[in-house]
């Protein structure tokens, strides 16, 4: 299995051996010595699974969980927590945190290979079912990105549209609403119309754009001005 993983641990030995053995396993693993400097990381390139020490200067991993929960980029984002803490009453903290699995040092590092395929198959399964909540937050993630890296002017170049689009005030509504992430109910509910409305909306804008999902409209409508 080839997945991007990021590891997040202050302890150069553990983290360069987790590293290599995972990268023994197949996946690919970007490394950060401390949450903040996995934060930065984060803002580079989204990775399929974050591994994370709790016990870190400055901030700790809870803090750093925290902090992805709150950001719709990374809401859904799959955490593994490593941690010299056994306790009970922190792996219950750990999970109430948002983490979704808690593995103590020492530890086998098979089990933590088989957790991380667990949770990457996992995550693979929900994102093919249509309409769960990962699925939309996924998208708004990646709605995020693509908003992030045009304001950075890294990876997307603002041109006009090598087709001339004319959109009615109200494609041109959806269109908005579509790029600030919302999906077709809330739409619905903001311009006080039917879901099937905008769901004919969104795919008249599909069919201008020469687009096939909404993340390619968005990176489409902000890479011509469409939208802002």
């Amino acid at each position: 299995m080839s997945a991007q993983l990021l590891l997040v641990d202050d302890e150069p030995g553990l983290r360069e051996a987790v590293q290599a053995y995972l990268e023994d396993s197949g996946f690919t693993v970007d490394v950060a010595s401390n949450a903040r400097e996995g934060w930065d990381k984060l803002q580079k390139h989204t990775p399929e699974l974050v591994i994370s020490d709790i016990m870190m200067p400055q901030v700790d991993g809870y803090q750093f969980l925290k902090q992805m929960r709150e950001d719709a980029r990374f809401k859904a984002l799959p955490v593994v927590f490593l941690t010299a803490r056994g306790m009970k009453s922190d792996r219950i903290l750990g999970y109430q945190a948002g983490c979704d699995a808690y593995l103590p040092k020492p530890f086998d590092p098979d089990e933590l290979v088989a957790i991380v395929k667990n949770l990457l198959e996992r995550r693979a399964a929900t994102s093919q079912a249509p309409g769960t909540g990962t699925d939309l937050e996924d998208i708004a993630r990646q709605i995020a990105q693509i908003r992030g890296m045009l304001q950075q002017g890294s990876g997307i170049v603002q041109t006009p549209s090598p087709i001339r689009i004319d959109l009615t005030p109200r494609e041109q509504s959806v269109l908005d609403l579509v790029a600030q992430g919302l999906m077709n109910k809330e739409i619905a509910r903001r311009l006080e119309t039917s879901v099937r409305n905008v769901e004919k909306y969104v795919s008249r804008l599909f069919s201008k754009t020469g687009t096939n999902s909404r993340t390619e409209l968005v990176r489409y409508a902000l890479e011509h001005g469409l939208t802002h």
